[in-house]
């Protein structure tokens, strides 16, 4: 199972963005689409805090924000870390 996880739907223009970036990046990451997986629905609701935009994005099941926050972490050279610390 990927540590990196990205909720998103199927017609979200940053969503796509926010998945282009991780694989150019590297980053191994599992989508869930809230869109059509109910559990996955669920699931997103009880990580983000009720958040109500996409994409949301959790490492080692941690809440970490939207696609902003993902690129602050990158730019920051946090990224890395995270991804490497233990859950």
């Amino acid at each position: 199972m990927a540590q990196l996880k990205v909720f998103s739907t199927g017609t979200c223009p940053i969503c796509d963005k926010t998945k282009l970036l991780l694989n150019k990046w590297g980053i191994a990451y599992e989508e869930v689409r809230i869109d059509i997986d109910i559990e996955g629905r669920r699931e997103f609701s009880e990580k983000t805090n009720g958040a109500r935009t996409v994409p949301q994005i959790t490492i080692h099941d941690k809440w970490i924000g939207g696609f902003s926050e993902l690129t602050e972490l990158h730019m920051d050279d946090q990224l890395d870390h995270l991804m490497e610390s233990s859950a």
